[in-house]
């Protein structure tokens, strides 16, 4: 403002300036010696200015004035002179001020004025007094025009002219920063300006000039980069000025900044210890800085005000005053998750309120889905407790929350649950836990559920509600322990999630293993049977599934769908992850391709949201198959990658597989394909698992065999039949040929003796065979048995010597 004013005065105008300092206000007239330095006499010098100063000040020279006005000005002076008194002294400055303006005006410019001394103060309201008839102009700037007695004082006087200047408007900035670019600026740029400046041409002139400084493109900035340069710039010029300028007002900004959002004034006031005055000072001064928003409440009009104030001040200024926050909001009755926030920025143990705090909060945060602030929280809390019986209680605590946020976290802290002695105690430890969610992503999860199922089925009536949770959980791993004690159970237990969870599991066991399709459906019916319309549990899922691997997908995709919402609703990530993957196997079945993509993509970002990557295989694998089906070429980086855990659920081990081995028939591949193929189907022959529906594998292994110019093998692995069905030979015209007699007539095997047949005459075993045809050894006993009985021999060298007889 000055540069301003002075740049219209006169050319021939004598200007005298100074400006005010905070540090120079004990020496007396330390304002006026800068004023009138030009016309001070040095030691040993004459005491009127040479000819040089005359004619650059061709008035009458003040020296005599201000030698006898200002003692120490003149080292000839006497002593006399030093003890006149105050109004000599002012009168003898204003002569002196006066004796400049007989030839010439003269103009004053005093910056900072609320920052002079009082000596200088005095003699400025003064020489404002009595201006009347002379050419001189009195230009003061100050921060604080309501704060300052002088400057009111001042303004009343009739030839006083007050300004205040404003805020640059948007506009304004937007042509103060293109200026220093040289170039337009971006309207996003020039808005983030002006809120950041709040129109101060100072602090925008430096944030401009940073950003200039940092290469920020004026027409397509980095916003983030900008805000970042923004905060840094706020904390070296507003703030800065405001801790040496008001330390009170910049204490409670301080305190403001670490209550954080929602926080008032008021609250911050008693956190930093001011009473209602100092309270009030420092309120005023946050308000002419335009930093807050007068409200109510009274907050920061910026998020980046509160980030610059709280980078600026010292780390452990900061600790203390979270823990003195805590404490104070505890008193307060604020909510727990506010106090709680405080006690993880402070970083202090062993306060007495803190457990329960931390407690609440984790479970006010578990309940709006915030896993991951209910963990930190639980982990503070275990950080605190000493108690063991606490401990354990907050270690089932941590572990659910992690069951929404880590599975893998979760699986080990019930594993450390799993020790417990007594089998009711351990089953009432692992019950939270029990969630598919934690079988399906790692099977070896599973082991101490299946544990802790037959150690409570050992107890005398076990109750229902430890069992069968617990027993779900172990059948959904490929686990049978305590399924008969659990099913009994069943028949007494009351519906509820808890039987729904082990009728869904079973259902699921059941079709999976095609023995009984029937059986399966119904007990998929009964588990859906007491489930919401609307909404349905996670152990409806394994329903859903029966019905689609029987067959009824219609209804499999009805209740795939009411437990996405379910989950969707509860946030629950993991739950939302397994039933989107469902719903997008099923709708692949039904040729809903769309829909069965975006499920597998949303599968996706939510498994790798909770780290499971056995899940996010098998979403990119679901993905992918949708891919091929519509003839487009996949990205199968994320299905070669790194080998899957050896604990991984073989069906997700066969889904990927699976998709392998598709993605190798498309490049042609049919090798490599063909023994992805059969060792997809090996991995679910070890759990049992022979329903074609699950994963058809042995349709995908027929093609590559007969691909390959293997006509027989392929029509003996398309033909064989599934382990358990009825093996008994059947009348069919296309039997085959006769290969041996016996007394009751002629002698025709079935496709699969024939296929192995062939293989055993090539010199494998039978466990070896087994594995070329993805069988179990079993089944090719039993195969080998009826050859020999057929063609009444007794053994393989019989076996050879019976063929070269045909």
């Amino acid at each position: 403002m000055l540069r301003a004013a002075l740049s219209r005065t006169p050319g021939d105008a004598v200007v005298l300036r100074a400006r005010c300092h905070d540090n120079e206000r004990d020496f007396p007239y330390g304002v006026v010696r800068q004023l009138f330095d030009p016309f001070m006499n040095k030691p040993g010098r004459p005491n009127r200015p040479d000819r040089s100063q005359r004619s650059e000040f061709p008035a009458e020279s003040p020296g005599g004035y201000l030698a006898e006005a200002l003692p120490g000005v003149d080292a000839t002076a006497s002593g006399a002179e030093v003890g006149n008194g105050r109004h000599h002294v002012l009168n003898n400055l204003f002569n002196a001020a006066r004796s400049l303006t007989t030839r010439t005006p003269v103009v004053m410019a005093i910056d900072d004025l609320h920052l002079a001394d009082d000596a200088s103060r005095q003699w400025f309201s003064y020489l404002a007094r009595r201006l009347d008839g002379l050419p001189v102009a009195l230009l003061a700037t100050t921060a604080d025009e309501a704060a300052d007695p002088l400057t009111a004082d001042l303004g009343a006087l009739g030839h006083t002219r007050t300004i205040t200047p404003g805020p640059l408007c948007d506009s304004c900035v937007a042509e103060r920063v293109s200026a220093t670019f040289g170039a337009p600026v971006d309207p996003e740029l020039a808005a983030v300006c002006h809120d950041l400046s709040r129109g101060n041409p100072l602090v925008l002139e430096e944030l401009a000039a940073r950003l200039l400084d940092a290469r920020t493109s004026p027409g397509a900035p980095d916003l983030e980069a900008v805000l970042r340069i923004g905060a840094a710039t706020l904390a070296d010029t507003t703030l800065s000025w405001l801790l040496r300028s008001h330390p009170r007002a910049m204490e409670l900004l301080t305190a403001l900044a670490v209550l954080g959002p929602g926080a008032d004034l008021a609250t911050a006031a008693l956190l930093a210890g001011q009473g209602d005055l100092l309270a009030d000072e420092a309120r005023a001064a946050l308000r002419r800085t335009d930093l807050i928003d007068p409200g109510p409440p009274e907050t920061f009009r910026h998020e980046l005000v509160r980030t610059a104030v709280l980078a600026r001040t010292d780390p452990r200024v900061l600790v203390a005053l979270h823990e003195r926050a805590g404490a104070l909001l505890v008193r307060l009755g604020a909510p727990a998750g506010r106090v709680a926030e405080h006690l993880m920025s402070s970083g202090t143990t062993g306060l007495d309120w803190a457990l329960p705090v931390l407690r609440t909060a984790a479970g006010e945060a578990a309940a709006d889905g915030r896993w991951d602030d209910a963990a930190c929280y639980l982990q503070r809390a275990l950080a605190e407790a000493t108690d063991p019986a606490l401990i354990q209680s907050l270690t089932v605590q941590l572990g659910t929350v992690e069951l929404h946020r880590d599975p893998a976290a979760c699986a080990r802290y019930a594993a450390r649950l799993a020790v417990a002695a007594d089998p009711v105690e351990r089953a009432r430890l692992l019950l939270p836990f029990a969630n598919p969610v934690l079988a399906l992503t790692a099977a070896g999860a599973a082991v101490p559920f299946a544990e802790a199922a037959g150690a409570l089925t050992a107890t005398e009536d076990p109750a229902g509600e430890l069992l069968l949770p617990l027993a779900a959980q172990a059948v959904l791993a490929g686990q049978r322990t305590a399924v008969r004690r659990a099913v009994a159970s069943l028949r007494a237990a009351e519906d509820g999630p808890a039987a729904s969870g082990f009728l869904g599991a079973l259902a699921a066991m059941a079709a999976a293993g095609g023995r009984s399709p029937r059986r399966a459906v119904r007990l998929a019916a009964r588990c859906v049977s007491g489930a919401s319309p609307a909404e349905a549990g996670i152990g409806v899922l394994g329903a859903a599934m029966a019905f689609a691997w029987s067959g009824r997908l219609d209804e499999a995709a009805v209740w795939a769908g009411r437990v996405v919402r379910s989950a969707q609703r509860l946030n629950h990530p993991g739950e939302l992850a397994l039933a989107l993957l469902a719903r997008s196997d099923i709708a692949y079945r039904q040729g809903h391709l769309d829909t069965a993509l975006s499920d597998a993509d949303r599968a996706a970002r939510l498994a790798e949201q909770i780290h499971v990557d056995e899940l996010v295989r098998a979403a990119t694998a679901l993905r992918i198959r949708v891919l091929l089906r519509r003839g487009q070429a996949p990205d199968e980086s994320r299905l070669t990658g790194d080998a899957l855990p050896a604990d991984t659920h073989p069906l997700i081990r066969a889904v990927v597989l699976e998709t392998r081995g598709l993605v190798a028939a498309a490049r042609g591949d049919h090798e490599e394909a063909l023994r992805l193929f059969l060792e997809c189907g090996h991995q679910l022959a070890v759990r049992g698992i022979a329903n074609p529906a699950c994963v058809p594998w042995r349709t995908h292994a027929a093609q590559a065999y007969q691909t390959l110019g293997e006509y027989a093998a392929a029509r003996t692995i398309a033909a064989d039949p599934l382990p358990g069905t009825d093996t008994r030979p059947r009348p069919a015209p296309d039997r085959g040929p006769v290969i041996g007699t016996r007394d009751a007539g002629p002698v025709r095997l079935t496709p699969s003796e024939r296929r192995v047949t062939e293989l055993v005459l090539q010199g494998l075993s039978n466990l070896e065979v087994a594995e070329r045809l993805c069988l179990s050894k079993r089944t090719v006993d039993t195969h080998l048995g009826r050859i020999y009985r057929k063609l009444a021999i007794k053994g393989r060298p019989e076996l050879a010597a019976a063929v070269k007889a045909l």
